[in-house]
């Protein structure tokens, strides 16, 4: 399966990725290895997750979160 998260960051903010296995990809965010946006933002916090079956729709979805305002993520993730 392919995933989309929303972490919280410890600034408040954001960030939306994509991966095959969430609990390693926040270990490597966590770390320092993940994204370049999410080191020295910690702690991080998933907020949101999205099962899909191809690594396309789950980019597809990726892309369509990113685009959204603040306002809108905010209400994705309840």
């Amino acid at each position: 399966m392919h995933y989309v998260y929303v972490l919280r960051c410890g600034d408040g903010s954001l960030y939306t990725g994509y991966t095959t296995d969430v609990d390693r990809r926040v270990e490597q965010h966590r770390a320092g290895n993940g994204a370049k946006y999410t080191r020295g933002r910690g702690p991080l916090e998933v907020v949101h997750v999205e099962e899909h079956e191809t690594r396309s729709a789950a980019m597809a979805r990726e892309h369509e979160i990113k685009q959204l305002t603040r306002e809108d993520k905010e209400r994705l993730i309840g």
